[in-house]
């Protein structure tokens, strides 16, 4: 199978490249950035997901013979681009905010510097990913805020894609899911994987209590056996008399939860099963999990709303030409001047203002060029959000694999430590600190 990530790209991207070879632009330098104009689904901030994966593809971005013959046959762009990209790596830098940090409307995400040529193809894999992962996480964050200290597991793969399951589980992991049930994620990314039987399973046999005493003699007495397929309340008492009062735990998928979870907790410790966790699914999203708080639930399992992004499947994120060289001006700020649809031009550096440990602001410095804009000394009351990925084409390696996720998932925990209290909220909102812009000197 053919592994080059080269046309996960939209075709106006090569025309562009092109007619740029064409004109003779193409070897201008050009700040691109991919930022988010606002929140999706007025919520009251965003979390950054899928910059190491983007970084992996980026390895991967070359155009081989199968890759130029298809654009040659296509007649998609002409022979002096074929010949470009016939070599095309790309050679410029890549700035931006790291995995599982917050951002804001306008936060500068990801900027991309380089030529034209060498940025300009990048556009729809870089929104590809992180449209996508930045979303899943934004949503599985809020989903943790309101599971509190409750665990919880990403189990939405039949709801996705394939591969879009994959790094749906990646991204609810570093907003805070403790495991997946997708094992290639668990292969690829190192999250713990979870997961015993379903309704099928009790089905196949001739009672339940067959299917039960078949789970414990596999998986042993701290499985969790699932209670509902047909009466709760004898599902629960079979379960007990099956494998005992150390049973690991029960799961409820049907029914009003809060009041079945309280009935099965009340009946679990009549029983004498008291240690006996209850684990609970059945199309949670934040406002369910944050409805289930003071009842007696240990295990949240969530599916179709954490891979869709709780019905915001995007993050709203654009990728925009913000500075270039000019042959006679220098560097000049450019902008799409639109009443809804407008960007702010320049080259930008972005601190997280702080009073007391708590978020205040999204200070965002902006200048033409590529001077120095500000220095930490400058903003002691702030912390720098930027990073470098990417050197002269040259890839960090720290922000991929199992490695990179697992210090995103360990950020993550740690910046939400910053957020104001009213970020907190489920309900629609304004964004929880306001962007600040300011002009470099």
């Amino acid at each position: 199978m053919n592994s080059s990530t080269a046309l996960l790209t939209d075709r106006y991207e090569l025309t562009m490249l092109g007619a740029a070879l064409r004109d003779g632009t193409a070897a201008r330098a050009s700040v691109f950035e991919l930022f988010s104009r606002r929140l999706s689904g007025g919520r009251r901030f965003g979390v950054v997901a899928g910059t190491g994966r983007l970084l992996s593809l980026l390895r991967d971005f070359r155009f081989g013979d199968d890759e130029l013959r298809f654009l040659r046959d296509g007649d998609v762009v002409d022979a002096a681009a074929l010949k470009y990209l016939e070599n095309y790596r790309f050679t410029g830098s890549i700035h931006g905010y790291r995995e599982g940090e917050l951002y804001f409307p306008g936060s500068p995400i990801l900027t991309v510097e380089g030529t034209f040529a060498d940025a300009v193809v990048l556009e729809t894999l870089a929104l590809s990913v992180l449209n996508h992962d930045s979303a899943v996480a934004t949503a599985a964050s809020r989903m943790s805020i309101a599971a509190g200290e409750r665990p919880m597991s990403e189990m939405g793969s039949r709801r996705a894609a394939e591969m879009s399951a994959v790094s749906a589980a990646r991204a609810a992991y570093i907003a805070g899911f403790a495991a997946t049930s997708n094992l290639e994620a668990g292969r690829t990314w190192g999250i713990p994987t979870m997961g015993t039987a379903a309704h099928s399973w009790t089905l196949l046999h001739d009672t339940e209590e067959d299917a039960f005493r078949a789970q414990i003699e596999s998986l042993g007495v701290n499985t969790t056996l699932l209670v509902d397929t047909y009466d709760i309340r004898k599902g629960v008492e079979t379960a007990i008399r099956v494998a005992g009062t150390a049973l690991g735990g029960v799961r409820l998928d049907s029914g009003d939860l809060p009041t079945v979870a309280a009935v099965v907790r009340a009946q679990l410790d009549e029983l004498g099963a008291t240690e006996t966790k209850i684990t609970v699914t059945s199309d949670l999203d934040e406002y369910a999990i944050a409805a289930l708080a003071a009842s007696p639930v240990d295990f949240y399992g969530v599916g179709t709303s954490v891979v869709t992004g709780s019905g915001y499947p995007t993050a709203s994120m654009v990728y925009k030409l913000v500075a270039r060289e000019d042959p006679s001006q220098g560097w000049v700020s450019v902008a799409k001047a639109s009443t809804d649809k407008g960007s702010k031009g320049g080259r930008k550096i972005a601190f997280r203002t702080l009073r007391d440990g708590v978020a205040v602001a999204e200070t965002v410095i902006v200048s033409d060029g590529f001077e120095a804009l500000a220095t930490p000394a400058e903003y002691p009351d702030s912390r720098p959000l930027q990073v470098t990925f990417v050197d002269a084409g040259e890839i960090d390696s720290a922000y991929e694999g199992v490695a990179g996720t697992a210090s995103a998932r360990e950020r993550h925990m740690r910046v939400r430590e910053e957020l104001p209290v009213r970020a907190l909220a489920l309900s629609k909102s304004d964004p929880a600190i306001p962007t600040v812009f300011v002009d470099a000197d």
